[in-house]
């Protein structure tokens, strides 16, 4: 009885430690982002995406662990020609991810070396097509220009290439120095565009002064004679009144018998230093008669005067 006992704690522990084999090999936790693919007898059966998944034990198998994530790949350092004849060392980064882990796993051996290597050959033919100062210059599309070309050649493998970066170009020795040279002659144009611009400016800028200062003293000079034409005019001006006023007070003064006693005895003055003036001229005066009076001292002094004003 104990044998069969026995027997039986045996067969059930066999069984037991069977059940918790095939539950093992049957149950598979799948990683995020990443992709079982599985053959039956050898043969594709299907794929098991994240979370858990069951398997038939001893049947089914993981054929292969395919990554989903974005995978960076360096592309070795490799020679290219460009269209102008130039030899260059380019190397570069990719990157792509696998979109369907079945075609990775079942069109190409491996898809790594595969995907780099047409990165390679696809860098060289794009660098054929374009001369040695538009690879520095728009790298930008020739990177483009790269993803394109091997996003058209590995859709049968289930890759997707999102970038594909150059790290570094690298021209010989001898264009280097042709580069530096020219690069230094650049230099030296421009800075002497500057100079030449900044001696042209400042010729404009002392020529627009000195049209400034002409301009300015042009300006000071004819209000300084309108100042000087105003004043002479105003001084003219009020001459004339004065006079005018003047004129106006005598012949107000003459209307008046004071004023007739005043003019006589005015030119009866002058009468005499006409005579006395006359007198210098000459030794003989001849006087008419009455000359004694006051009003033919007038007379005759006016007289006088108006020869002296004729003579004159």
């Amino acid at each position: 009885m104990e044998e069969i006992l026995s027997y039986i704690l045996s067969v059930q522990t066999l069984v037991l430690v069977l059940v918790v084999v095939l539950l093992k090999t049957s149950i598979k936790f799948v990683p995020q982002n990443q992709a079982y693919v599985i053959e039956r007898f050898g043969k594709y059966q299907s794929t098991k995406e994240a979370g858990l998944n069951f398997i038939f034990p001893f049947i089914d198998r993981i054929s292969a662990d395919r990554t989903l994530k974005e995978q960076a790949v360096d592309v070795p350092e490799q020679s290219a020609i460009t269209k102008d004849n130039i030899s260059l060392r380019v190397d570069g980064v990719l990157y792509f991810r696998v979109l369907d882990p079945y075609k990775a796993t079942y069109g190409v051996e491996n898809y790594v070396f595969a995907v780099t290597q047409l990165a390679q050959t696809t860098m060289r033919s794009e660098l054929g097509k374009m001369e040695l100062d538009k690879t520095f210059e728009e790298r930008d599309v020739l990177n483009t220009n790269i993803v394109a070309s091997i996003n058209d050649a590995a859709g049968p493998w289930g890759i997707q290439v999102l970038r594909y970066e150059i790290k570094d170009i690298v021209p010989p020795q001898s264009v280097m120095e042709a580069m530096e040279a020219q690069m230094k002659a650049e230099r030296v144009k421009r800075a002497q565009i500057l100079e030449s611009e900044g001696d042209r400016q400042a010729a404009i800028n002392r020529a627009e002064g000195q049209k400034a200062s002409v301009v300015l003293a042009a300006e000071a000079d004819k209000e300084e004679q309108v100042l000087r034409a105003e004043g002479e005019a105003k001084a003219i001006v009020a001459v004339a009144s004065a006079q005018a006023e003047a004129l106006r007070q005598v012949g107000e003064a003459a209307a008046t018998e004071e004023g007739q006693k005043a003019i006589q005895l005015d030119l009866a003055s002058k009468a005499i230093e006409a005579k006395r003036a006359i007198a210098k001229e000459s030794s003989v005066v001849l006087l008419p008669d009455g000359a004694t009076e006051a009003s033919a001292v007038v007379a005759q002094a006016m007289t006088i005067i108006q020869k002296m004003t004729k003579g004159s």
